[in-house]
């Protein structure tokens, strides 16, 4: 079985390095991009398994993101994460996302993740 690959997009490096010690802590591969539209680009070239989505970065919103991801067909199947400290925008966005996080984001969510997203339980 491959080892499940999560590309994290956020701008917050210290957010983002966190996020990704986690996930690797639980045997993830990750990578990081703190720009949308370098998101874009390397959802397009790698496929990942689950992206973990800030809605507000440079160049490309994670709003716009979202929409890609979920009108283009090769794309449909991503897990998204939202993780966003503006709640009108994740309530906006919820109905596309797997899940929603509110920042500030605890240890224990991000822990989780693959168990909850990966495996095909409930949320």
């Amino acid at each position: 079985m491959n080892t499940p690959f999560v590309l994290i997009v956020e701008d917050d490096t210290e957010l983002s390095e966190i996020f990704a010690f986690i996930l690797q802590a639980a045997d993830l591969q990750t990578e990081v991009v703190r720009d949308g539209l370098l998101a874009l680009n390397r959802i397009k070239e790698t496929l990942p398994d689950l992206i973990i989505l800030d809605m507000h970065l440079p160049n490309v919103s994670g709003a716009t993101i979202l929409t890609q991801l979920r009108q283009e067909p090769q794309l449909t199947g991503i897990k998204v994460v939202i993780v966003t400290a503006d709640a009108m925008i994740a309530r906006a966005c919820e109905d596309q996302a797997d899940m929603v996080l509110l920042k500030p984001v605890s240890f224990d969510q991000i822990s989780k993740l693959p168990i909850r997203l990966l495996s095909g339980s409930q949320c």
